[in-house]
């Protein structure tokens, strides 16, 4: 039986590899090879800890706990999508002006999706979309010549 500092760096590692979804606490311990009674108590244990959370949930008629990881570790991932990364103001963005992260919608939204769930929703295009389109490929380019001047 491997030593319960060992076990709990596993459970540890696995669970937090499960991301948001988390693990249930019956997955886990059979995938560590350890017994139950073993796997509750690193389970506690590092829920003392502070390190995971465990939320009591019904599973084909028993009882059990899933366990999800407290913290995440940062990567880039978490951050790809910042609108931030790709804002035009971002060089006059400032707390302390008019373009400001305070009032900033888009990374309001951005925020407010956190941890969510990315949904794909596909958008019928509007008759007014598909004018702008053919007006667009009907340009003959007079517009682009008068900016220049």
């Amino acid at each position: 039986m491997p030593k319960r500092n060992d076990l709990e760096q596993k459970a540890l590692h696995y669970v937090v590899n499960t991301g948001y979804q988390g693990v249930l606490q019956s997955d886990l311990w059979r995938e560590l090879g350890a017994s139950s009674r073993e796997g509750s108590r690193v389970s506690i244990k590092l829920e003392e800890k502070g390190l995971i959370r465990r939320e009591k949930e019904l599973q084909e008629g028993r009882w059990t706990y899933r366990l999800y990881p407290k913290r995440l570790p940062a990567s880039i991932e978490t951050i790809i999508d910042c609108p931030c990364l790709l804002c035009p103001d971002n060089a006059r963005c400032d707390p302390t002006t008019a373009i400001s992260p305070k009032s900033c919608p888009k990374l309001t939204d951005w925020i407010m999706n956190l941890g969510k769930e990315p949904q794909t929703v596909q958008a019928p295009a509007s008759d007014q979309a598909i004018a702008n389109i053919e007006n667009i490929e009907e340009d003959d380019g007079s517009d682009a010549e008068s900016l220049d001047s």
